[in-house]
């Protein structure tokens, strides 16, 4: 099953990608807002889209109570993660090393991938344990 989750959330997050490099590009490349602004802002985007994409197909089935908690899980796991871990690394790869910034994004987005999944698979989505009744 873990098998058929990693190739969906790779699915999802290819989407994904697309939304934040679009959304990088308007604001950064139209609107000409500074490049790590705009990367956080295009990173948000992305979660957003990836959160109702993998809560409606790659972890489907989740029961729609707790749904505002798992948002808020995958925010602080998968949302921290990107963001920080993007503005990081672009800064070093865009910033200090001059890797033009959608090649910069791209191999950003590589890197986190696979921690983000498994923060997904094991805090986000993971099967909630039944309520305990008293004895």
């Amino acid at each position: 099953m873990i098998g058929v989750r990693w190739l969906r959330f790779n699915a999802v997050g290819l989407l994904g990608i697309g939304v934040q490099l679009g959304v990088l590009e308007l604001l950064r490349g139209v609107l000409d807002v500074n490049y790590l602004v705009a990367t956080a802002l295009a990173v948000e985007a992305a979660v957003l889209h990836n959160f109702i994409w993998h809560e409606r197909w790659t972890w489907r089935g989740q029961p729609r109570q707790g749904r505002a908690g798992r948002l808020v899980r995958f925010h602080v796991s998968n949302g921290i993660v990107s963001i920080g871990g993007n503005l990081i690394l672009m800064r070093a790869l865009a910033g200090w090393l001059g890797i033009h910034y959608l090649l910069a994004n791209g191999i950003t987005i590589a890197i986190l991938s696979v921690v983000n999944f498994l923060m997904a698979d094991r805090l986000v989505f993971r099967p909630q344990d039944p309520p305990r009744r008293g004895l």
